[in-house]
C-alpha cells in the first residue's frame, strides 16, 4: 500500500485531531529540551568518558530507555523506568491482592484508583532509585581517577535523590496529559522520542568508525539490511491476525428481525504490543545496575558481567521474562469467559462449538497458542539483532527492542489518527482504501 500524502494534509483540517498532535508534540519538545538540564554536582566529562567504555552494558540499554538523559546525568535522568516498574507490581499483585482484583472491574474508577496507587509506587521507586545512583556516581571515576561526583556526601545524595525523583513525576504527569490531551500512549511516546532522537548521533558515530577503518562497509551493508528486514517482519507479523468465525442467529423482536449475518472476532498474534519487551528490560534493568555500581566486590562484579546485553544468562531471562509478559498482558487485556459471555447474549455462536463455556474455552485455546507465536517472535525480533550487532561491534545500542518499540508505537500512533480522519469521513494514511490494523 502507498502511502497518501493527503492522509497527512487532513490532519490540519480536522481542528480537534489538530490540537491533540500539536498538544504531543509540545509536550514531548519538554521532554527533551528537559534531557539536557543537568543534575547539580556531576563531572561531566568523567561521566561521559564513564559511559563510553560501556556503550554495550546494561547503562547502554538504561540509557536507550531513558533517551540519552542517563549520559548527561540530567534531571530526567530516571527516565520513565520507574513508572513501568511500578505497574508491573501493581498488576501482579492484582492477581494476589482481592481488593485491587476488584478495583481492576469496577470500570473507570477503579482504573482511576489503580493509577493513583501506581503514581504512589513511582515516587517510592524513584526515591529508592535515585539514592542507590548517587551512592553509586560516588563510587565511579572518570579519566586519569578523576572523580565523577565533585563533592560527595548527604548533601550530594539528597540532592540527587530530590531532583531525580522530581524529574520522574514530571515525565510522568507528561505521559498522562498526552494520553490524556494529545495523540497515542503518552509512555510510550516518551520512549519513542528518546529512541528517534539518538539517531542521528548514532548514525553520525557509525560513518566515524566508517571512516576511521573500525567498522568495514560490509557490515554496514549487513547491519542496514538487517535493520530493514526485522522492520519489515515487525510490519507484517504487528497486522498478522487469526479471525475465528462467529455466526449470529436470526432474532424476531416485535415485527422486524435481526441478526443472521456471519463475522468474525478477530485475535492478534501480538496482542500485548510492546509491553513484554519494555517490562522485562525494566526488571533485569534493577539488579544489574545495582551490581555494576559495587564492582570491588567479587559476587555483585559476577553479576554484573552476566547481566551484560549478549551474555548467556541475560538472553535467557530477557526471553523468559517476555514469554511471561506477553501471556499474563494478554490475559488481562482479553478475557475469553466474559467475550463468550457477550457473544451469548447477542445469538452468537463459533459453527461446530456449544456456546458458554466450550466457546470459552476454545477462545481461550486458540489465544494460547498464537500468543505463543507472539511471544516467539517478540524474542526473535528483541535477542537475534541485538547478540548479532554486539558481534559486529556496532557503537550504539539500537537492537531488536529499540525498533519493536519505534515501529510498534508509531503504528499504534497512526493507527489512532486515522481513526480520527476515517471518523470524520477522511481517508487515511494508505491509498487504495487500506488501514493500518492498531492493537487496540
Amino acid at each position: 500500500m502507498a502511502v497518501s500524502t493527503t492522509g497527512f494534509q487532513n490532519i490540519f483540517k480536522v481542528p480537534e485531531l489538530k490540537r491533540r498532535v500539536l498538544i504531543a508534540l509540545g509536550f514531548l519538545a519538554v521532554y527533551r529540551i528537559g534531557v539536557h538540564i543537568p543534575t547539580p554536582g556531576v563531572d561531566g566529562a568523567a561521566l561521559a568518558e564513564f559511559f563510553e567504555r560501556n556503550r554495550n552494558t546494561i547503562f547502554g540499554i538504561f540509557d536507550m530507555f531513558s533517551g540519552g538523559a542517563l549520559e548527561n546525568f540530567s534531571v530526567f535522568a530516571l527516565g520513565i523506568m520507574p513508572y513501568i516498574s511500578a505497574s508491573i507490581i501493581l498488576q501482579l499483585l492484582t492477581v494476589v491482592f482481592p481488593h485491587l482484583e476488584r478495583l481492576s472491574k469496577e470500570g473507570e474508577q477503579g482504573k482511576k484508583k489503580i493509577t493513583q496507587y501506581t503514581r504512589y509506587g513511582t515516587i517510592v521507586l524513584s526515591i529508592i532509585q535515585g539514592f542507590g545512583i548517587a551512592i553509586g556516581l560516588e563510587n565511579m571515576a572518570g579519566p586519569g581517577g578523576a572523580q565523577v561526583v565533585m563533592n560527595p556526601g548527604w548533601s550530594f545524595r539528597l540532592l540527587t535523590m530530590i531532583t531525580l525523583t522530581s524529574g520522574t513525576a514530571f515525565i510522568m504527569w507528561l505521559g498522562e496529559q498526552i494520553s490524556e490531551r494529545g495523540i497515542g500512549n503518552g509512555m510510550s511516546l516518551i520512549i519513542f522520542s528518546g529512541i528517534v532522537a539518538r539517531m542521528p548521533q548514532a548514525i553520525g558515530n557509525t560513518f566515524q568508525m566508517m571512516s576511521t577503518g573500525t567498522m568495514g562497509i560490509f557490515a554496514i551493508v549487513i547491519l542496514l539490511v538487517l535493520m530493514v528486514a526485522v522492520i519489515g517482519f515487525i510490519n507484517f507479523v504487528e497486522q498478522g491476525q487469526r479471525r475465528i468465525p462467529v455466526q449470529y442467529a436470526k432474532r424476531v423482536v416485535g415485527r422486524r428481525m435481526y441478526g443472521g449475518q456471519s463475522t468474525h472476532l478477530p485475535l492478534k498474534i501480538n496482542s500485548s504490543g510492546v509491553i513484554p519487551p519494555i517490562f522485562a528490560s525494566s526488571l533485569i534493568m534493577f539488579p544489574a545496575t545495582i551490581a555494576s555500581f559495587f564492582k570491588d566486590v567479587a559476587f555483585m562484579q559476577y553479576i554484573s558481567e552476566a547481566l551484560r546485553p549478549g551474555a548467556f544468562l541475560y538472553e535467557l531471562l530477557y526471553v523468559a521474562f517476555i514469554f511471561f509478559f506477553c501471556y499474563f498482558y494478554t490475559a488481562i487485556v482479553f478475557d475469553p469467559a466474559k467475550v463468550a459471555d457477550n457473544m451469548k447474549k447477542y445469538g452468537g455462536f463459533i459453527p461446530g462449538i456449544r456456546p458458554g463455556k466450550r466457546t470459552a474455552d476454545y477462545i481461550d485455546r486458540v489465544l494460547t497458542r498464537i500468543t505463543l507465536g507472539g511471544a516467539l517472535y517478540i524474542s526473535a525480533v528483541c535477542v537475534l539483532p541485538s547478540v548479532l550487532m554486539t558481534q559486529f561491534n556496532v557503537p550504539f545500542y539500537f537492537g531488536g527492542t529499540a525498533l519493536l518499540i519505534v515501529v510498534g508505537v508509531a503504528m499504534d500512533t497512526v493507527s489512532q489518527i486515522e481513526s480520527h480522519l476515517i471518523t470524520r469521513s477522511y481517508e487515511g494514511f494508505l491509498s487504495g482504501g487500506g488501514r493500518i490494523k492498531g492493537r487496540r
